[in-house]
């Protein structure tokens, strides 16, 4: 259950929170083993807890790639400063404003304080703690590492967060364009087609087949708005739904490879991802067939699926990834040539991660190089459809006014 409570801490601060327990006392002995004396405590008022609960009794939430980012990096920081584990995480959720996040922050604390590890504690949150990330922390408290780990996990979910950032910044403008195209063309069928409609008809003039088909197509989405409605609705419903099922995701990711340009696109955003994850788990001393486990996580892709299963049959019978990578015909020569060197020169988890910087460095110049492409396409087309709906148009009007003249 969710309880709040006011309690006194070692400076004499009160302090106003919320905590999960299973019970009053159980939420007391917490608060005492964070050195806090509870003046009161109650079950909170907004009924059902906010946190989703999954099979084995963490959380379903999945926290925001800033959040996480965010996290990442002061983890980092308290444990280089010399602060415990427990200590460190109570002070990051204290700065959480979000309650659903602060009651993920009080179970893991809670297990922290049962004599569970971080790894252990972590890992009933998947959807925000995958895998790698805990393979990683459980490589840090084997070798008494954590700082260390969490230095280069705040390496990692940064750089995801400014690829992403990177790409969805890309996407804004050409998106407003597009539903500044979808807002026109509304207006003109709507609005604008059917008023000239009527004067033709009142005037008796006779129009072209370009302004009938339009005059028809407004006088359609005029008729049956409310299918075209409803097909939005669905759309939109059947892709949320698509998205949120294992089915639907791998469709997706195995459609959006397949199309041209995005497909290039997204194959390379997938090696970035796939040789950060490599290069880092690699360099945390986590063994090669057990690295390759953890990045089969990383993306639900057919054609990476196989390079997977072909990396690991190589890897197996004594074989090299970069032979296995050349083999693929997805990754680049002369990333299969760096990963070759680090091969050969004993570090290899280097030279993934230098693999990887190449890859960022090169994903944001085509992403760049993208959007300045489609952002004159959309202009071209919102033109070309202003202007023939501009022509259709007008063009009765000029020849009744020739006729007249």
């Amino acid at each position: 259950m969710l309880l709040t409570y006011e309690a006194i801490d070692a400076n004499g601060k009160t302090t106003n929170d919320s905590i999960e327990a299973a019970d009053r006392k159980e939420a007391m002995e917490q608060l005492r083993r964070r050195g806090l004396f509870v003046t009161s405590i109650k079950e909170a008022k907004q009924g059902k807890s906010k946190l989703a609960t999954s099979v084995d009794g963490g959380s379903s939430i999945k926290l925001p790639v800033k959040t996480l980012a965010l996290m990442t990096r002061q983890m980092a920081m308290l444990l280089k400063a010399g602060a415990g584990v427990v200590p460190a995480m109570q002070a990051i959720r204290k700065q959480l404003t979000n309650n659903t996040h602060r009651e993920m922050f009080d179970r893991i604390l809670h297990d922290l304080e049962e004599g569970t590890t971080l790894t252990e504690a972590l890992k009933k949150h998947p959807r925000t703690f995958d895998s790698t990330f805990c393979a990683i922390v459980q490589a840090g408290e084997a070798s008494a590492t954590l700082n260390e780990m969490f230095e280069r996990l705040a390496v990692l979910v940064g750089k995801r967060k400014a690829m992403r950032n990177k790409v969805l910044g890309s996407l804004a403008y050409p998106t407003l364009l597009i539903m500044m195209s979808v807002g026109i063309i509304s207006v003109l069928l709507f609005f604008v087609l059917p008023r000239f409609a009527g004067m033709f008809d009142t005037l008796g003039a006779e129009v072209p087949a370009t302004t009938q088909i339009m005059i028809s197509m407004s006088q359609g989405a005029q008729k049956y708005w409310w299918a075209i409605a409803g097909g939005l609705l669905v759309g939109i419903v059947g892709g949320s739904s698509a998205l949120k099922s294992a089915k639907g995701r791998q469709w997706i990711s195995n459609v959006q490879t397949r199309i041209p340009f995005v497909g290039m696109l997204m194959t390379r955003l997938i090696q970035g991802q796939l040789f950060r994850t490599m290069g880092l788990l690699l360099e945390s001393r986590v063994g090669v067939l057990d690295t390759l486990d953890l990045a089969e996580g990383i993306t639900t892709n057919d054609q990476f699926q196989r390079l997977f299963r072909l990396i690991e049959e190589k890897v197996e019978s004594g074989g090299q990834l970069s032979t296995a990578f050349e083999d693929s015909g997805i990754v680049e020569p002369y990333i299969c040539q760096a990963v070759k060197t680090g091969e050969d020169s004993g570090n290899l988890g280097g030279a993934m991660s230098y693999c990887a910087d190449i890859l960022d460095e090169s994903n944001t110049e085509l992403v760049n190089a993208a959007t300045k492409l489609i952002e004159p396409l959309i202009l071209l087309g919102m033109g070309l459809v202003v202007g023939t709906v501009a022509v259709s148009l007008f063009m009765p009007l000029f020849d009744m006014t020739a006729a007249v003249g």
